[in-house]
């Protein structure tokens, strides 16, 4: 390591070797600090879930709520907070950061009725179609199978595109090369057809691999303009905002953060460690709104490029998840059950944020 890494890496990794969770989801402050910037109105509409993670919003405004240790999908009603348990994702063997993890509803849900699970196997992180239908999950299908697993970087979320494609984000599982192996799927965010095919257009031909470089992806998000965004963990400096081209590099294990180095694509935005380790995005509201575990707080990026703004700060733990609803307001799950947060009575829940205005 050369002497200007060392002066810039050192002090964070000492704090975060203390820590023993360098680079992970490191566990955030609970202290009841002042929050930064001005806090938006919030409420509880369900409570007392097990380590929520993938949320997909049915189209009567419901939620699926997948639990990463269990394996197990519920309903979750936003009036009132009733669930039931629709089923348990066949294959999933939760450990680390790995489990039953993203989920999605298809486009064309209302007549296939297909809902799409993203969940660490025996062997290897994998992605699988099943049907809902009266409030019950089966027939798993089996889409797409290999990305690398780990005990943690599994990546995880998954999404349609406006373009009816399936995107997913996956992880490097703690093998930094596979990053910038075009070959592995770990470390890159991946587009397919619904069926698990490469999708017409990709760039590397016959592959499903869309970007690569990444370190672990567990948020992506689309603006109006149809342009797709991602967030990922940095190590032991920067957490990153990046605006996705298809084919780009951006830049792990090579670079972290904002380098200006030829052939590497910049983040748009980025973060120290503690003050982000991001997970879920929503685009609303001229922002991209990315949900921080190790930060505990809700982080407003507005894409005209003006300041991020921290809303949320140590009020709710560690955040996971983010929706949009139609109405203007934000869906946000809490993640104080995984093993590196604290948990506090009536955790883990889904709250309703108001966006100001």
């Amino acid at each position: 390591m050369s002497p200007e890494v060392a002066v810039r890496v050192a002090p964070v990794a000492v704090l975060l070797a203390a820590l023993l969770l360098t680079g992970c989801e490191a566990a955030g402050p609970v202290a009841e600090s002042t929050p930064v910037g001005s806090p938006s109105p919030v409420g509880t509409v369900a409570d007392g879930l097990d380590t929520p993670w993938g949320v997909a919003r049915l189209p009567d405004g419901e939620l699926l709520v997948g639990s990463r240790d269990q394996g197990r999908v519920t309903r979750v009603s936003l009036t009132g907070g009733a669930r039931v348990e629709v089923g348990t994702v066949p294959g999933v063997r939760p450990g680390g950061e790995g489990g039953l993890l993203g989920l999605a509803l298809s486009p064309g849900f209302a007549e296939d009725r297909a809902v799409y699970a993203y969940f660490t196997a025996e062997e290897d992180n994998r992605i699988v179609r099943l049907r809902y239908q009266d409030d019950q999950l089966t027939d798993p299908r089996t889409v797409l199978t290999g990305i690398p697993k780990g005990s943690n970087h599994d990546g995880g979320r998954i999404a349609f595109g406006p373009d009816g494609m399936l995107y997913a984000g996956t992880g490097e599982a703690g093998r930094t090369a596979l990053a910038q192996d075009r070959d592995s799927l770990g470390g890159k965010i991946l587009r397919m057809t619904p069926d698990g095919a490469p999708a017409p257009g990709n760039p590397f031909p016959g592959s499903v691999v869309y970007s690569l470089g990444h370190r672990n992806v567990q948020g992506l998000a689309w603006d109006p303009q149809g342009r797709l965004w991602a967030a990922e963990f940095g190590q032991n400096t920067w957490d990153e905002l990046n605006r996705i081209e298809p084919g780009g590099n951006y830049g792990w294990p090579v670079v972290e953060g904002k380098a200006g180095r030829s052939g590497f694509v910049d983040p748009f935005a980025q973060w120290t460690t503690a003050e982000a380790s991001p997970s879920g995005i929503a685009y609303a509201d001229g922002a991209i709104w990315m949900a921080a575990l190790r930060g505990t707080r809700l982080w407003q990026v507005p894409l005209d490029g003006s300041e991020p703004t921290a809303r949320l700060v140590d009020e709710y733990g560690r955040l996971r998840t983010v929706l949009a609803e139609p109405a203007g307001t934000l869906l946000v799950t809490t993640s104080n059950t995984d093993g590196r947060g604290r948990p506090r009575d009536g955790d883990d829940r889904v709250l309703r944020v108001s966006v100001p205005r």
